[in-house]
């Protein structure tokens, strides 16, 4: 945990913090020490950047978490027109 909030520029509690959020999830090695992934640091990284402006902590977790479901979905959707035969996304309204 002291290395990934080194990583981050932040605190261990802040890393805890976003997991009792259960923004992130760790693994934890035999020792029980908690374990991040690359993914799970960006989305950290992302909550931090939110905080660091002055979002609330949990308000920050749900941006982020609503930020990766649009990504999914537009990636599906981009998979769905792709399948469909049609080459470019629709044009803006």
């Amino acid at each position: 945990m002291g290395r990934a909030a080194e990583m981050l520029g932040t605190t261990p509690g802040f890393l805890r913090a976003i997991g009792e959020a259960r923004l992130i999830t760790p693994l934890r090695s035999e020792g029980g020490h908690r374990r991040y992934s690359r993914y799970q640091l960006r989305i950290a990284a992302r909550a931090r950047e939110l905080v660091d402006h002055g979002t609330p902590i949990e308000a920050a977790c749900r941006i982020v978490v609503l930020e990766d479901q649009l990504e999914e979905a537009q990636r599906t959707n981009a998979e769905h027109r792709r399948a469909a035969g049609s080459p470019h996304p629709p044009a803006a309204a």
